[in-house]
């Protein structure tokens, strides 16, 4: 047996061992531990800039994009929305134990559908070193065990981060195989760890489409995920235009590498003339690369505008470049939508009551908004304290996944003898 492949079957056996412990923990320890995790993470920020720090001089040497920097980067402020997260995190009711229903039945048998933790999880990603105290965090709260793997782009920003709220744990005499984080490069011990479904209970991956597909298609465990953000917005015949234009702005250019940015951009011909010049104008300015319609480029003159092909619709860019199409009606718009996108975030610009509905009717995607940035889309946004990622499946979870999405259910059936004749 090769060495990766017997180290990481024992962290998976002592993840599962912690993870049954773990059921022993009250929640009022869980959230001191997190709060001190959160206070942790501050106190120490001076060392995790500095490891972070090597990772962003290797990523500008091997020239990764302006944007995937700016997913690597921590600094102060980045720190502290980490430990704030912790905190919030901590302050939410702990969903472990919680009676989802109860009922007796005629023969006196009292029967409870209550949540508990999935059991050991394994997050798979790239890039954003948060994703680590996120990840850390949710999976403590719900009393799961979490195995992570990060991308060697934030190889030194993970390990610090890992280590810093893996010490709380032992601070606190609780078994530290609750966290684990592997960092070797050796991409086999993913393969590995993907076919120990005797220890793993789910696989969640976070990052690009060629990853989450690798991993779907290597996984003998469950896993929920999303390959791509196509996020639309479209600009309704009865939109306010004013509020249009800031909200795409939002959505395309606050954090374009995100997998809620949005990547097309849909606008009713009736309000087309009038707001696709100056809309567009602005993406100019902002070096956004525009991929449009012939009726887009024709009415946009002057602005560059390459044509669009269907692959363009079908891109995630995580870039600054955008899609944009003029449509007929709210209905081409919605058949758009669920024929290009990827079913993650997709919003309405509208003053139509009856617009709004059916959009959010007939829009088959995880999140769907009405007159708001597609970029809320995060389980910090939605007050849940953070996020484990975002799921486009339709089955478990779907949408932001935090503490509810990280538990299961089970039925506890309380009886007084009763047997089945």
């Amino acid at each position: 047996m090769k060495k990766n492949t017997f180290s990481i079957i024992e962290m998976a056996k002592a993840a599962q061992k912690a993870a049954q412990n773990s059921l022993r923990l009250s929640s009022q320890l869980k959230d001191k531990v997190l709060q001190e995790m959160a206070e942790s993470l501050w106190q120490k920020r001076t060392h995790i800039i500095k490891e972070n720090q090597k990772d962003l001089s290797l990523a500008q040497k091997n020239k990764i994009s302006k944007a995937m920097l700016d997913r690597l980067m921590l600094d102060d402020k980045r720190i502290q929305s980490m430990s704030q997260a912790l905190r919030d995190i901590a302050t939410l009711s702990d969903p472990v134990g919680q009676v989802l229903k109860a009922w007796c039945r005629p023969n006196g048998l009292w029967i409870h559908k209550v949540r508990v933790p999935i059991g050991v999880i394994a997050i798979i990603y790239e890039a954003r070193p948060n994703v680590t105290s996120d990840c850390i965090g949710l999976c403590f709260k719900t009393s799961n065990s979490v195995i992570l793997r990060g991308g060697s782009e934030a190889i030194n920003s993970n390990i610090a981060i890992y280590e810093i709220l893996r010490s709380v744990l032992v601070k606190n005499n609780i078994d530290p195989a609750m966290i684990n984080f592997i960092t070797t490069g050796d991409r086999s011990v993913v393969d590995e760890l993907l076919k120990l479904n005797d220890y793993i209970d789910l696989v969640i991956p976070r990052g690009g489409e060629e990853l989450i597909k690798k991993v779907v298609s290597s996984s003998r465990i469950p896993v929920i995920k999303h390959y791509k953000g196509i996020c639309h917005v479209y600009v309704d015949e009865w939109a306010d235009l004013n509020m249009a234009e800031k909200i795409c702005l939002n959505a395309k250019l606050q954090r374009p590498a995100v997998c809620n940015a949005m990547e097309s951009l849909l606008v009713h011909q009736d309000v087309a003339p009038r707001f696709i010049p100056l809309c567009l104008k602005k993406f100019y300015e902002a070096n956004v690369e525009i991929r449009g319609c012939a009726l887009t480029q024709k009415i946009a003159k002057g602005i560059p505008i390459k044509l669009a092909t269907e692959q363009d619709y079908r891109t995630e860019y995580l870039d600054l470049k955008i899609s944009v199409k003029v449509v007929k009606s709210l209905e081409e718009a919605i058949e758009h939508i669920n024929t290009f996108g990827s079913h993650h975030s997709d919003t309405i610009v509208t003053e139509n009551y009856n617009s709004a509905l059916e959009f959010l009717r007939l829009v088959d995607s995880a999140c769907v908004y009405v007159n708001a940035s597609t970029r809320f889309t995060d389980g910090g946004q939605f007050g849940m304290g953070a996020e484990i990622g975002i799921s486009t499946d339709k089955l478990h979870a779907r949408g932001p996944m935090a503490l509810e999405e990280l538990t299961t259910y089970k039925y506890m059936v309380f009886g007084s003898g009763q047997v089945r004749s």
